[in-house]
């Protein structure tokens, strides 16, 4: 049987709680809810019954993630401005929810990059901040009750930054060749390197994690295999030790573009290492702590589903974990080792019937070159699954990956009655370096053939008819959604692009003064360097914008004003060009977000349109 239809709004609005964290002292929850239709701050007393007080008031842009700070008085979260992502600081007091949060890093543009506990220092933060100048982070410490800023360096040059170590200030930055080196500085201040990690290895940066005695670094590190294990790196030394890893999976890689995903690293509130998560198909945790051990093995009878957000309070005992699932997520759980009490806390969308949702299933795809490619199928409910209307939805990145759980666009998706395929193409992260390097030099050409062998795949198999198939996908998926309708135009039905890149060159060219360093290491190396006229040539053959004249399907192109990594110009050039030709574009503009739409009446208004797109081009029935 059909479920019932659902709409946008049960899918894209707010869910009604998600992101529990428990007190430092145990006694405490807080979590993020609606209030005037954006998430804010609430916190609640652990007793049942207790009524939850709201402690933020933000009523232009949707709080994202936050944190207890060592004080239980204290709730810290990062705020920019429309998705800007000039991210400030800002505090607000448990004892007073009708008091405004302070901001504690209010320089106009500026952009706040970590915050991290001083160690051995309670109530203090060091902060990476730029409000001396735009292109360079200058690092502080911040008393967290009173707000005040104490420089502790100048910034060592541009791509390069002040670490705190155990009693003493190192500093990180890439070399020319893009690797990750530490340096440093003697008593004439001049630097000296005690650590140098492959760069080639890490197109979006290495997962770290300081040790809380600041004597050394947790690390992912390829060296010596294709997988990604757990190091510590000695900071007086260099020398590396193996701490743990997995036989067939990566280090979770997905923090390290999403920073609000639950932590690759688990630790406790001293900031000792628990464990880590790995990923493949499905998630697994690895306990390193015996105690961790049993809590762990505790938590995971909750649920079917993969653990995901973890806190406790500073004894090791109380406990708030959250699960991914696929149809039933972000259920939260209470749970006490000392007494054994386990009860459930909420469910952050208690308005959806798991049944009707559809069952995401791992599928793997061999490509023309043999390369295999972990994917993921979503097959409506209740719908023969033979010559169906298909969108292939592609991920960002491209270093990214696409997982197992609930995604509202794939629910969306399968509910209307198409089947969704979800690739991890070469280039996607956490399937080994090799599958990552097999991307170098092929944006556009074997990425794309990726894409393309997939669909032959659901073609054959009889999951997908191959006059419905659509193309869609966000940041890099854009990029490769418009590749689809320039490259491949007879391929698909329809294309969505949300904010693509149309001009790789102009992509490089408009990146933030102090990311441009970093370039080395993903889009130089991957791509090419827009310096050079020949490689800049080889890009302009690779990107959409070139290929205007060959586009012969519908686009849906949507854009944040203010993305501060694929700015509105790629958007608008694809759309002008298109509509030039006389082709048929819907063009969305959203003045007050940037990369990611966040605010609840925006997604609403994507993704209806979105909808109404796909089931004119590809939801008639034949």
């Amino acid at each position: 049987m059909k479920p019932a239809h659902l709409s946008v709004e049960s899918l894209f609005s707010d869910p009604h709680r998600l992101k529990a964290r428990i007190s430092p002292d145990g006694t405490r929850i807080a979590f993020l809810a609606p209030w005037k239709n954006r998430l804010n701050v609430w916190v609640q007393d652990l007793e049942p019954g207790s009524e939850p007080l709201c402690v933020t008031a933000d009523e232009t842009r949707s709080v994202e993630n936050f944190h207890w700070a060592d004080d239980p008085r204290w709730l810290l979260y990062l705020q920019d401005s429309g998705g800007d992502e000039n991210w400030h600081l800002h505090r607000a007091d448990v004892h007073a929810p009708g008091v405004p949060a302070v901001d504690l890093t209010p320089f106009p543009g500026a952009r706040v990059v970590s915050a991290e506990p001083s160690i051995g220092r309670p109530g203090k933060l060091t902060v990476l901040l730029n409000a001396r100048t735009p292109a360079e982070f200058d690092l502080h410490e911040l008393d967290v009750a009173t707000g005040e800023l104490t420089l502790l360096g100048r910034s060592p040059g541009l791509g390069r930054s002040w670490f705190q170590a155990s009693g003493e200030l190192l500093v990180t930055g890439l070399t020319a060749d893009g690797d990750l080196e530490l340096l440093r500085p003697d008593a004439d201040g001049e630097l000296h390197r005690v650590v140098l990690l492959p760069g080639a290895d890490h197109p979006v940066g290495h997962l770290s994690q300081m040790t809380p005695d600041g004597t050394g670094m947790w690390i992912g590190s390829y060296e010596d295999g294709d997988r990604s294990r757990l190091v510590r790196v000695d900071l007086a030394t260099g020398e590396r030790t193996e701490v743990d890893s997995h036989p067939t999976f990566d280090l979770d890689p997905i923090p390290k573009v999403f920073p609000t995903a639950p932590a690759t690293f688990v630790l406790d509130r001293r900031g000792e290492l628990l464990g880590a998560r790995y990923r493949g198909a499905r998630q697994e945790i690895r306990p390193i702590d015996p105690h961790f051990a049993e809590v762990l093995a505790e938590l995971e009878k909750l649920s079917d589903g993969d653990v995901g957000e973890l806190s406790s309070d500073y004894a090791g005992q109380r406990w708030i974990v959250s699960f991914q699932h696929d149809r039933d997520p972000g259920v939260t759980w209470f749970y006490d080792h000392a007494t054994g009490e386990k009860r459930l806390l909420f469910k952050p969308y208690e308005h959806l019937d798991p049944e009707s949702l559809a069952p995401m299933t791992p599928v793997t795809i061999t490509a023309r070159d043999g390369l295999e490619l972990p994917s993921y199928l979503t097959l409506p409910v209740g719908a023969e699954p033979s010559e169906l209307p298909m969108v292939l939805l592609v991920h960002g990145g491209p270093w990214h990956r696409d997982h197992w759980g609930f995604n509202p666009l794939v629910q969306l998706l399968a509910n209307r009655g198409y089947a969704v395929l979800q690739v991890n193409f070469r280039g996607s992260d956490g399937f080994g370096k090799a599958h990552m390097q097999a991307a170098i030099g092929e944006f556009a050409g074997k990425m794309h053939d990726d894409l393309i062998d997939a669909v032959d795949w659901a073609i054959e198999r009889g999951y997908a008819d191959p006059d419905r198939v659509a193309i869609m996908g966000g940041s890099y998926g854009g990029y490769a959604a418009l590749v689809g309708a320039t490259f491949t135009p007879d391929r698909f039905a329809a294309v969505v692009d949300y904010v693509g890149i149309s001009d790789l060159a102009n992509f490089m060219r408009t990146q933030p003064e102090f990311v441009k360093p970093a370039l080395i290491t993903n889009w130089f190396r991957y791509v090419g360097d827009p310096a050079d006229p020949e490689q800049e040539a080889d890009m302009l053959a690779r990107s959409p914008i070139s290929h205007v004249d060959k586009i012969r399907s519908p686009l849906l192109v949507v854009q944040g004003a203010n993305d501060a990594r694929v700015v509105q110009g790629e958007s608008d050039l694809i759309v002008e060009a298109a509509r030039a030709r006389g082709l048929d574009v819907e063009y969305l503009v959203f003045p007050d977000e940037g990369h990611a739409v966040v605010n609840p009446e925006n997604r609403v208004t994507m993704f209806r349109a979105a909808d109404r797109f796909l089931a004119r081009h590809i939801g008639d029935a034949r």
